[in-house]
């Protein structure tokens, strides 16, 4: 798109239900995502219950995977560490935006799941990096070790997993800067595709929800987010 069309869409997207600290995240951010990239958004995303799952390439990705929920009408709740609601101003976005505190590495741990969740079936968008990091991998194919999160929770839920991919935010914000480069403006493609089948893997009984359960769901929906980084990349993702 535009940068007139890419700065003017965020005076058109959702604003009730973000929180008065993520909105103020959200107007500071995406004038200046705007201004770093060229922005190519496709895809939809359908109302009710959802679960995103997306590739990790940048610390921008949370940025651009949120203005792309938003350009659908869909405004994306994060899980993210629980240290994270401690500091001053970023505290107060991810409290008041409705985020999803993860205690690493402790008992609550499974907080976090129960939390998306609840989410998810009060109607939320919940989206998830299943890589928990960015791609370990030199060429940018997603990481073979994933976690296991979204699949439990779609399994619980039923909610569809609509995977997203991020290509060029590698670009604008490499792993090593803290400011993105601005010149040359990086293309940044954000594409959905249609919700991953798991409708049967879905068990009658939650409590049958088993690891070989998740790691089949888990295996679905990396597949569905690497194949759709193909078809972006127009290339073929290495054989494992």
């Amino acid at each position: 798109m535009s940068l007139w069309r890419a700065l003017t869409t965020m005076f058109r997207v959702p604003r009730r239900g973000r929180g008065f600290w993520y909105s103020v995240a959200i107007d500071v951010l995406w004038p200046l995502m705007a201004l770093s990239a060229r922005l190519r958004f496709r895809g939809t995303l359908p109302p009710g219950p959802l679960l995103l799952a997306s590739n990790h390439l940048s610390y921008a990705d949370p940025v651009t995977v949120t203005a792309f929920a938003l350009s659908r009408g869909r405004i994306p709740r994060y899980l993210a560490r629980a240290d994270l609601w401690a500091m001053p101003v970023i505290g107060k976005v991810v409290s008041g935006g409705g985020h999803i505190a993860v205690e690493r590495n402790t008992a609550r741990a499974r907080d976090a799941f129960a939390g998306a969740v609840d989410a998810v079936r009060r109607g939320e968008c919940v989206a998830f990096f299943p890589e928990a990091g960015f791609s370990d991998n030199q060429d940018f194919w997603p990481s073979e070790k994933v976690k296991n999160g979204i699949a439990r929770v779609a399994l619980e839920t039923g909610a569809p997993v609509v995977p997203v991919v991020n290509w060029g935010t590698h670009v604008m914000l490499p792993e090593e800067a803290r400011f993105p480069r601005l010149f040359p403006r990086a293309t940044v493609d954000i594409v959905a595709a249609d919700p991953v089948d798991l409708s049967d893997l879905i068990p009658a009984d939650p409590e049958k929800i088993d690891r070989a359960l998740l790691d089949e769901a888990t295996k679905r929906i990396m597949h569905a987010i690497t194949t759709l980084l193909a078809d972006l990349r127009d290339e073929q993702p290495p054989q494992r």
